[in-house]
């Protein structure tokens, strides 16, 4: 009996430190479970005490170049148990996805990425199950109560696959990438009744060109359990009026659903008085028009054929449950001569009516085609200024350009004494104030990007009012100078050698051989070509070949030439190598505007309310979709403070906007991106430099394309959890905050410096108090073990009980010995089964009776 107490003592000398560490630290206080410890369990496991989660199923991030393209990608269903599909919601556009499949099968044609499903490849290896259909920007698809596409274990479905037709690519002209797809909210409970689909397809049909009405049939004959239709879908493609679809029962016909394929092709209650028995005929007639078309249309897969598909989703007692069934058989004619008469009238579809609403539910649509910014980056992070750097003051004068050399150093460029003001210039935009003469100090800095020592330094009595500064891949200096309304290339080995320039001194223009008040310059990498911004009295881009000849300009692009609003000061310029774009910030507009560098032909544009009305500078990273890194400027019409920001150039979304954490910014001019994702900012007002890092954290629990609900209710289960597990006293809790709330107090900050040189020796000290406070009761403990033992062998008393005798002490809780804790334990049980879960609101439906 001594070694058990002895062992208890151990075990409750360890307890007691883990309880220390664990509540010591920030990580327990701030965060008991990580949600990326989550994320990364969420593939095979379930949440503890919740049978509901969520799969969210996307694209990769594709970018398809050719109309009528068909991509699939496959994503494991993420428990090893079986699970049931209760909701489906869409992210997608007509203006992208012409439209999307979900299927499930057991083998995939691939596992990883994605890949072209419209050849022979096809989606699966094996049988694959139609389970969900969308097109023309159809709202989410809600199961009946009790209802469930069963997946998972014994379904013979471990995959997921998405197919995607896209078929009009020229909304990717922006070269975005597509991250459509929908989210599947799942359940892990087992429902009374499994869905199914049943589609029945026409594969022959000729539509005659001029022809006002060909029909399309298609009816088969059924031989399986009783389904019960709750949802229909009809899909066609542009000449398609109406789509009827039926069951025939002892000659007479009962319509399942009705809707014109020209609405939002969603899935549309069905009649709920008809179900379908073996013996039964389930038939489907499409309308067709073929006014309009000069030639054949066929039943195909592009966009320019036509589909003719009727999609019925079933329920059926889940130990019959079929998950999927087809029908392709053309139907008889003398069986289509009794179709009711309905099926064989159009529903008009007023123009104006279908787009609006088309355009409603597209809006409600949450998330519809963007790619998420944690698809772009591993971890989402945020910027935070080194004020540490540079170690030393640099001395300069207002800082216009940045930029990198070829060794990954930073290249500052400043104006020394000189100031642009009031008086440098006249109406005329000629320079005031020549008899300054050039700028003596040197003006070009190359300093160590780590610490900011200078390591090079140039550009004396060169330059009058420098702004911009890039680099070529020979490492020289292209810069322009607004008083010289010149662009010059200078060497970069010190000897101050100009090589080039384009422009005449002094002398504004607005002709090619002139500028005036050029801003910046941009270099194409591999061809050697530049980029110039001009400027601030012309409202344009120029590009020269890399000697220096005159190749094009263009103004300010709109993808509506309607509403095209002219350059207004194109201060910063930036090459986009990965997309061979030009972007440019248009200063006072307060925007992005991005052009193919080849021809000049506007890209896109990208306008936030947070930039303020003024965009200074922009810089990019080809990082995942591309990254673009901007600052902003003071406007007199808005009251946007100054910051830089980052902006997925793919969905234009801004992921996180930075400030300097020792002085504001007073007038951020340039910005630059270094090899190791450091940031630095040129301030023309407070003549400095910035430097920012990134600070990665955990926001997004996406991995994998599986995104998991309830974590905030996880969240604090787990806390809750362990806090009883952990047994911390709240008196304790609240004295500690006691202290924490009084810290700023003189007395405190007194008592904290006059205990800091006790600190080693109290750490000694007080665990052999702990320890001797805890052998005491111990040592009762023991004395009482023997003394009962003693009693038992002299009296025969009953056996000790030391939680009944614990127990008769007034106040006393047992719970520390109480059985111990587990999964399989009474207690979890009793929790698990008291709680409700949120699928309750799918309460069950009993199958309706056999209807005539």
């Amino acid at each position: 009996m001594l070694y058990m107490v002895l062992l208890a003592f151990i075990h409750l000398s360890q307890s007691l430190d883990v309880q220390k560490t664990l509540y010591g630290s920030k990580w327990f206080q701030e965060n008991v479970l990580k949600l990326s410890d989550l994320a990364s369990r969420s593939n095979s496991q379930q949440l503890p005490n919740s049978h509901n989660f969520s799969v969210d199923i996307r694209m990769p991030g594709v970018l398809p170049t050719q109309s009528d393209t068909y991509l699939c990608t496959a994503f494991p269903v993420p428990t090893s148990q079986d699970a049931y599909i209760v909701d489906f919601i869409p992210h997608a556009s007509m203006n992208t996805v012409h439209h999307m499949l979900l299927f499930g099968c057991r083998t995939p044609v691939s596992t990883s990425g994605y890949w072209d499903c419209g050849s022979s490849q096809g989606t699966c290896k094996d049988e694959a199950s139609i389970m969900y259909a969308w097109a023309r920007n159809a709202p989410p698809t809600k199961l009946p109560k009790d209802v469930g596409f069963r997946v998972g274990k014994n379904s013979g479905m471990a995959y997921f696959v998405l197919q995607i037709h896209y078929g009009d690519v020229s909304s990717f002209r922006d070269h975005h990438r597509d991250c459509s797809g929908l989210s599947l909210k799942m359940t892990t409970k087992p429902q009374p009744f499994i869905a199914g689909m049943y589609l029945l397809i026409s594969m022959d049909t000729v539509i005659l060109p001029g022809k006002r009405v060909t029909n399309s049939d298609v009816a088969c004959d059924y031989t399986s359990y009783p389904i019960y239709p709750f949802a229909f879908r009809t899909h066609t493609h542009s000449l398609g009026k109406v789509v009827s679809g039926y069951r025939i029962r002892n000659g007479k016909w009962s319509l399942i659903g009705r809707q014109s394929p020209q609405l939002p092709q969603a899935f549309y209650p069905a009649n709920r008085e008809v179900n379908v028995q073996y013996g039964d005929t389930i038939a489907a007639r499409c309308v067709f028009t073929g006014e309009g078309r000069s030639s054949k249309t066929y039943i195909g897969g592009t966009s320019a054929d036509e589909m003719c598909n009727f999609y019925i989703m079933y329920y059926m007692e889940s130990k019959h449950a079929i998950p999927f069934m087809n029908c392709m058989e053309p139907g008889s004619k003398e069986l289509f001569r009794s179709i009711p008469a309905e099926a064989n009238v159009p529903i008009t579809v007023p123009q104006m009516n279908s787009k609006m609403h088309m355009e409603h539910t597209a809006d409600e649509t949450p998330l519809l085609n963007t790619c998420d910014e944690d698809k772009v980056l591993d971890q989402d992070y945020h910027l935070e200024q080194v004020s540490s750097w540079p170690q030393s003051s640099l001395q300069l004068g207002q800082v216009s350009g940045l930029a990198l050399d070829s060794n990954s150093n930073l290249v500052i460029f400043h104006r020394g004494d000189h100031r642009w003001g009031m008086d440098s210039f006249n109406n005329q935009a000629r320079y005031l104030q020549r008899s300054l003469g050039p700028i003596q100090q040197s003006t070009i800095l190359v300093v160590d990007p780590s610490d900011g020592r200078i390591l090079k330094a140039s550009g004396r009595n060169m330059f009058y009012l420098p702004h911009g500064i890039t680099t070529d891949k020979d490492n020289n200096y292209w810069v322009t100078d607004v008083a010289l309304h010149q662009v010059l290339k200078v060497d970069s080995d010190g000897r101050d050698r100009i090589l080039l320039a384009l422009g005449e001194a002094f002398t504004p223009g607005s002709d090619i051989n002139h500028f005036c008040k050029p801003t910046d310059v941009a270099v194409d990498t591999e061809t050697g070509d530049i980029f110039v911004s001009d400027g601030y009295c012309n409202a344009r881009i120029l590009k020269f070949s890399a000697d220096g000849k005159y190749l094009s300009q263009w103004g300010a692009g709109s993808s509506d030439r309607r509403r095209q609003t002219p350059f207004q000061i194109p201060h910063s310029l930036v090459f986009l190598p990965d997309r061979k774009e030009v972007c440019v910030a248009d200063r006072e507009n307060g925007r992005i505007q991005c052009f193919i560098a080849e021809t000049g032909q506007f890209v896109k544009e990208i306008k936030k309310d947070e930039f303020g009305g003024k965009l200074f500078a922009i810089t990019y990273s080809p990082v995942g979709d591309g990254l673009i890194f901007a600052v902003n400027g003071e406007s007199l019409y808005h009251s946007a403070p100054l910051r830089g920001f980052v902006i997925n150039y793919s969905t234009n979304r801004i992921l996180d906007t930075f400030i300097p954490s020792k002085k504001e910014f007073k007038m951020p001019h340039d910005i630059v991106l270094s090899v190791d994702g450091s940031v630095f900012v040129g301030d023309a007002g407070s003549n400095s430099v910035f430097k920012f890092t990134a600070e990665k954290f955990h926001r997004s629990v996406k991995k994998a394309g599986i995104e998991i609900q309830e974590l905030f209710e996880m969240e604090s289960l787990v806390q809750s959890k362990m806090k009883q597990d952990l047994n911390i006293s709240k008196p304790a809790l609240v004295q500690e905050k006691q202290i924490v709330g009084q810290k700023d107090h003189p007395l405190v900050e007194m008592e904290e410096r006059k205990s800091r040189p006790m600190l080693n020796k109290e750490k000694g000290v007080l665990p052999a108090i702990i320890t001797t406070l805890l052998l005491i009761p111990l040592l009762l403990v023991v004395f009482l073990g023997v003394f009962m033992c003693w009693r038992k062998n002299s009296k025969t008393v009953g056996s000790l009980n030391l939680g009944k005798f614990f127990a008769s002490n007034k106040g006393y809780s047992r719970q520390g010995f109480d059985q111990l804790s587990t999964e399989g334990s009474d207690q979890e049980r009793n929790v698990e089964d008291s709680s409700d879960s949120d699928n309750e609101e799918y309460s069950a439906l009993p199958p309706p009776h056999s209807s005539s």
